[in-house]
């Protein structure tokens, strides 16, 4: 399951993508993603160390995407948020850790089925983007 700051990630993402040009001061994207502001502070900070977004302070300043929304894969904010997309940590490919109950990751039929879970999910979205969740809000508005 993705976690709080993972879905106010993506909305405020999609804040963004929205006005996509302008920097746009936090309390702007907070109202507009429905994200409690001093929570919104340290997600914009992480998106910004992660080259997500560009964070300019003082007078005009704001935020504002360092990248294309169709260039924004959901697999980057998931992993930073979120961590593993894996389900169970011995198929993570970048958390991988065995798991204590297994003794045979080869002959593991668990391994196996979350493999390909894994493997499915990871292609699904590293396919979705920024754009496309923009694409769905705004069929979802009516406004497509």
């Amino acid at each position: 399951m993705l976690n709080m700051r993972t879905k106010y990630a993506l909305h405020a993402l999609i804040a963004l993508a929205e006005v996509e040009t302008s920097p746009v001061p936090a309390e702007r994207i907070a109202a507009a993603a429905h994200v409690p502001r001093k929570f919104l502070e340290a997600i914009l900070a992480d998106l910004a160390k992660a080259g997500i977004i560009v964070s300019r302070k003082g007078r005009g300043g704001g935020h504002r995407l360092a990248r294309k929304p169709k260039d924004i894969a959901m697999t980057e904010v998931i992993r930073l948020f979120n961590g593993a997309i894996a389900l169970v940590p011995c198929v993570s490919l970048n958390f991988y850790e065995t798991c204590a109950e297994c003794p045979d990751e080869e002959t593991c039929a668990v391994h196996d089925v979350f493999l390909e879970v894994r493997v499915a999910t990871v292609r699904m979205l590293e396919k979705a983007t920024l754009a496309d969740l923009l694409r769905r809000k705004a069929k979802k508005s009516g406004i497509i």
